[in-house]
């Protein structure tokens, strides 16, 4: 009879701790309902751990990462997951957004900076580091791992740079069709972009060819606020993309017209004028990722962080930041009955058109729509109220928020959170969750679209939202 009483107080001892340690399983099942996976700090991860839960938000980018990994599949000598960022991001990133079943509340993300090292990148988790500067170091890490593949670099790579030029309006000198694209190019992240630099000379309106520029994310200075007038991101757009003039810049147009004018063939000097630089928005990405630089230098040069809210929506409108590339003459009279039947935002008869002129397009509503706003339209869920903005209609470039990343703190030390989306349910996998999450390293709880929309924002994930019309565009046009 005493054996059997030890025996059951030890059973009850360690039903007692079971109950300590791990708590009841239908409270602990409660408890995880409509949550996500929390992520372990590994001594000061946070900036690692809000960067990967904003990620998981985004599901073109994990869609992404299935198709590029589904290569790995096919080879005979397939690589561990040890060796593959794209395998261990996959992982994380599908554990994150509960397409994985795990039973663990908490994650442990240290096999993404054992990964990272064999990437020649040295990440100390003992030393306060950047959610953005660990973006850049994940983007390009990914960029290598693709090039390691063999591939056959294409020369024509006029789709990549504006997607929204068809077939028909592209032709060889020889005036045969262009070979299909290849694979290297398809294979870029959905966070990959295109910015364009235009030079105009002011004296003879000579336009110089357009530069082409890559990015993975827009990182935008907070311009100097207006008494009584809210900072929004729009306002951090136009600063963005706000035209500069530039002395001194030779202008062979101009050279040119001065040397016709002269007799007998003389010589004439390099004519030097003023140019005014824009910046366009070539390429926007499927995923838009947008850092807001919360860096400054006092006049003592010590570094100092800015605290202002810059106000954001659920919805953003890019169109009005697009470059339209200009249609040639000779084919402008073929494209004039479909382009007086649809005219794009930011455009005037097929040609692009100046920043002032877009935004009388589409201008100050465009600044109110992305920004500043009333409460009523801050609260709107999931579905965007188009119709009380006629002007704006019917955006081509439309992007839907996913996930904020927030810098609580100074520039010597601080802390990362993350705002997302909750998952989808397993029933309606496409659809998008109205419920917003807020996460702190292994803390997880709910929280309001009011809440998000109100944090000082440090990076900013929008997902391009497509309509029927575009949807089916794209389905006729698989190459792009």
């Amino acid at each position: 009879m005493r054996s059997w009483g030890v025996i059951g107080g030890l059973a009850a001892a360690v039903a007692a701790g079971i109950y300590v340690l791990w708590g009841p399983i239908a409270e602990r099942k409660k408890r995880r309902r409509g949550l996500v996976p929390g992520l372990l700090n590994l001594g000061n991860t946070c900036f690692m751990n809000s960067l990967l839960q904003g990620l998981s938000s985004c599901p073109s980018f994990i869609r992404w990462l299935e198709e590029f990994t589904a290569q790995y599949k096919a080879e005979q000598n397939q690589p561990s997951e040890q060796q593959c960022l794209s395998l261990t991001l996959l992982h994380l990133l599908r554990a994150l957004s509960c397409q994985e079943v795990t039973e663990d509340d908490v994650l442990d993300a240290s096999c993404l900076l054992e990964v990272l090292r064999i990437y020649r990148w040295q990440i100390s988790t003992f030393e306060e580091q950047d959610a953005h500067e660990l973006f850049h170091v994940l983007t390009s890490s990914l960029e290598d791992e693709r090039d390691r593949q063999p591939r056959v670099t294409h020369l024509f790579d006029v789709h990549s740079l504006e997607p929204e030029i068809t077939q028909k309006q592209i032709s060889c000198r020889t005036r045969g069709s262009l070979p299909p694209m290849s694979n290297h190019w398809k294979s870029q992240h959905p966070f990959h972009g295109r910015l364009t630099s235009n030079m105009v000379c002011k004296h003879c309106e000579h336009q110089s060819p357009v530069r082409y520029d890559t990015f993975d994310s827009l990182s935008l200075s907070i311009p100097a606020a207006m008494w009584g007038h809210p900072m929004t991101l729009d306002h951090c757009l136009h600063h963005f993309i706000s035209s500069e003039s530039v002395k001194d810049v030779v202008c062979d147009n101009c050279t040119k017209i001065q040397a016709e004018g002269t007799l007998n063939g003389q010589s004439v000097e390099n004519q030097k004028t003023t140019f005014v630089k824009q910046l366009k928005l070539g390429k926007l990405p499927q995923c838009l990722c947008i850092h807001l630089q919360r860096l400054s230098w006092s006049n003592q040069g010590t570094p100092l962080k800015r605290h202002e809210h810059v106000q954001f929506n659920e919805f953003l409108i890019m169109d009005i930041y697009k470059y339209h590339i200009p249609v040639h003459k000779s084919t402008q009279s073929d494209l004039n009955q479909k382009s007086s039947e649809e005219t794009k935002p930011g455009t005037k008869d097929g040609l692009a058109v100046k920043p002032s002129d877009a935004e009388q397009t589409c201008g100050t509503k465009s600044l109110l729509m992305n920004g500043a706003c009333s409460s009523s339209f801050l609260m709107s869920s999931g579905t965007f109220p188009l119709t009380a903005f006629p002007e704006c209609s019917s955006p081509v470039y439309l992007y839907r928020l996913m996930a904020v990343v927030v810098h609580h703190g100074d520039m010597h030390s601080g802390h990362f959170v993350t705002y997302r989306r909750s998952p989808p349910s397993s029933k309606n996998p496409l659809s998008v969750s109205n419920q917003w999450l807020w996460i702190s390293d292994d803390t997880v709880r709910k929280a309001s679209l009011q809440e998000v929309l109100s944090s000082s924002a440090y990076l900013l994930f929008y997902e391009r939202v497509h309509s029927r019309v575009q949807h089916q565009s794209l389905e006729l046009r698989p190459e792009e």
